[in-house]
């Protein structure tokens, strides 16, 4: 027994005032993150200084009291600071080189606004502060200490809530089985057992039928009543994909949890794989950075373990019988025949090496020998392009 934190997430059902009222968060949160947005770039670019968070939040109570913005008093206080508190954070981020420079929130993208404190579930309705009750459609009962919760409006006009609780958490018995995963898009993934997981394609799928809401939506004049029918039939193709692909997640690395305790993947550059414009839309699709990210986490409830290998051994290339290099392999070639007369199925065969690699590091961690590996990326020597635009790198940002 652990404790972990959870989160549930149910469909909420407001009443007309209260979508108003909701919409008002929405449009208040979107507000107060662009304009001290705004002024911290303002303040780089005229001054060279960079406000912190406990200027700004003292701004923020100068806002509410001036007569063009008093209507942000109609708002939960608390949820005003947190997403004060969220950009400060997507600041820190940017500083450390962990994400991109902060972007303006749109209106037309995913709204959302967070509660911190004294948020109840009774009767299957949300109690939060501005609120009364909120309908729930609850599916499941909520177990756990609840914490802060988040309201958000999908672009197909759907309100849900997402709870945070920590709760008891009894994790999956252990099996003593270890695996290798070829992460891969004839086959979302092959295991080193022979198992395989079917791609989805669940872009590919719906593509034709989305070009064509595309098409129509593209021909209706902005802003007009049939442009918005129009952009909801396409946001809901957009949700059908995005929801079928995480129901493959969920399944999938729920079904490697419980049956493996020890979980080898390759540490892809997906960032660099994307740049092949034929493969590009395929391994987007694939999604494989999500499913890893899913399959994680879970991982952690459960006290198992998610094992990345370097990401350039040769997995593919090498006979995983004898250990000698195809060099010569290309993406088109599915299987080859190896020197000692094997014929090798290449992403089976990725799969078992990865295994082997795994094992093999767990048995030397930090003497791995490096002498198996491809020539796949030269040396690099001298000064760096990228280091002659870090310096301007704030700077173009701001602009």
């Amino acid at each position: 027994m652990k404790t972990i934190k959870y989160t549930y997430k149910f469909r909420l059902e407001p009443t007309e005032d209260q979508k108003i009222l909701l919409n008002k968060h929405f449009g208040s949160v979107r507000f107060v993150y662009n304009y001290f947005l705004n002024q911290r770039k303002e303040e780089y670019l005229n001054n060279k200084k960079s406000l912190n968070y406990y200027d700004q939040a003292k701004e923020l109570t100068q806002l509410k009291k001036k007569e063009e913005t008093k209507w942000l008093k109609e708002i939960n206080s608390q949820t005003l600071q947190f997403s004060l508190n969220c950009l400060d954070l997507a600041y820190q981020g940017f500083f450390n080189k962990r994400t991109k420079f902060p972007n303006f929130k749109s209106k037309r993208s995913r709204n959302s606004f967070a509660i911190p404190q004294f948020v109840k579930v009774k009767n299957e309705k949300l109690f939060i502060p501005k609120f009364k009750g909120i309908k729930m459609i609850m599916e499941r009962e909520i177990k756990g200490k609840i914490g802060k919760a988040t309201i958000s409006k999908t672009t197909t006009g759907k309100y849900f809530v997402s709870i945070l609780t920590e709760k008891e958490y009894t994790p999956v018995p252990t099996t003593g089985k270890k695996v290798g995963i070829d992460l891969g898009l004839k086959d979302f993934l092959v295991l080193s057992t022979g198992s395989k997981i079917k791609n989805g394609r669940f872009l590919k799928h719906l593509e034709h039928q989305l070009k064509l809401n595309q098409k129509h939506l593209s021909r209706k004049t902005k802003g007009s009543k049939r442009s918005e029918i129009q952009r909801l039939k396409v946001s809901k193709i957009h949700e059908k994909i995005s929801n079928s692909r995480m129901d493959l997640f969920h399944k999938t690395s729920l079904d490697l949890v419980k049956n493996f305790d020890v979980i080898y993947l390759e540490d892809l550059n997906i960032k660099g794989m994307v740049k092949n414009h034929k493969l590009a839309k395929s391994i987007s699709d694939a999604s494989w950075g999500k499913f890893v990210e899913v399959l994680t986490y879970k991982a952690n409830w459960n006290d198992k373990e998610v094992i990345h290998i370097d990401r350039f051994f040769p997995s593919s290339k090498t006979c995983n019988s004898c250990g000698w290099i195809n060099n010569s392999l290309t993406l088109k070639d599915r299987s080859w025949t190896c020197k000692c007369g094997k014929e090798v199925d290449r992403d089976l065969n990725a799969a078992k090496n990865i295994l082997n690699e795994g094992l093999r590091q767990n048995i030397s961690v930090g003497t791995t020998d490096h002498g198996r590996r491809a020539q796949i990326r030269p040396e690099k020597s001298g000064t760096s392009v990228e280091t002659s635009k870090e310096k301007n790198h704030l700077v173009a940002k701001l602009k």
